[in-house]
């Protein structure tokens, strides 16, 4: 109740001062998709491109797109109020775009299949260039990833194949596998959104897991982890699964369970712990 306090405090004096936090619309020309790709990135207030600074990269879920965070989750409010309250450091917020939501005729997904090599673009071309020209990032010390629902998995799949890259990882209600069919298509093999599916189910975290050698274990222990899951989320078993299997690799990994579903209620909430924690453990 007092933290509850505190914040709608400063959100009136935050109000009163009149945060100059900025949310940009901007696009990446890519080669490798072979398309233009929009993403919205967050600046704190008194951005100055002559500072570097760190980095959350914040991945939306199926049938989504770049703008959900800012225009369902209200994630620049909450960034305001945390910078504002110093649970958060002053950081770039870049929200891309690996999805629409008519998943069966466009397709979706944070990983390469045919047609739609989503993985290369986003580490050789959308990254380095987000950072090179937003001045943020630069290095596994100042970055973190964190996403929802196939974000989440997307979240903890990059982390697993570029430990080397992320800070921490933040996984909120993450669709971590597909094996029993959690998200299937009705339609034919073609459908996008059986693609989707199937690419889930071949970068599964918990079969990574299960094939991990010691050496990929200990790159994983470099990364903080963090799974976060509605007590009535469809896909709650796979969270608990990935962290039993955690647990087994005895990779350090945080579990919540709070009440609640597969909702942007949730996913709202959820950026309350998401960013200090990512924030936490960013080097100083």
């Amino acid at each position: 109740m007092k933290r509850f306090l505190l914040i709608l405090g400063l959100l009136a004096v935050w109000t009163a001062a009149g945060a100059q936090s900025k949310l940009v619309t901007d696009s990446v020309q890519s080669l490798i998709l072979g398309a233009e790709s929009k993403y919205n990135v967050y600046l704190p207030d008194g951005y100055n491109p002559a500072k570097q600074y760190p980095v959350i990269y914040l991945l939306h879920g199926l049938y989504g797109v770049y703008s959900d965070w800012q225009d369902r989750g209200r994630m620049k409010d909450v960034a305001d109020l945390l910078i504002a309250s110093g649970e958060l450091r002053p950081v770039v917020i870049v929200m891309p775009n690996a999805g629409h939501p008519d998943v069966h005729n466009v397709q979706n997904g944070y990983f390469n299949v045919q047609d739609w090599p989503y993985e290369d673009f986003f580490f050789q071309e959308f990254l380095p260039e987000v950072e090179n020209k937003y001045h943020c990032g630069g290095s596994k010390g100042q970055r973190a990833i964190m996403g929802l629902s196939m974000g989440g998995g997307g979240t903890v799949v990059y982390a697993q194949r570029h430990p080397d890259l992320f800070s921490s990882a933040y996984a909120m209600s993450a669709w971590l596998d597909n094996r029993q069919n959690n998200v299937r298509s009705e339609g034919p093999e073609t459908d996008k959104l059986a693609i989707t599916a199937q690419s889930v189910c071949d970068h599964s975290a918990v079969g990574f897991l299960n094939k991990a050698d010691d050496n990929t274990l200990d790159a994983l222990r470099t990364v903080k982890w963090y799974v976060d899951c509605g007590d009535d989320d469809f896909i709650f078993d796979l969270s608990i699964e990935f962290y039993r299997k955690m647990r087994e690799k005895k990779v350090p990994c945080e579990l919540r369970v709070r009440d609640g579903a597969h909702t942007w209620e949730y996913w709202h909430t959820a950026l309350y712990q998401s960013l200090p924690f990512a924030s936490r453990n960013f080097c100083n």
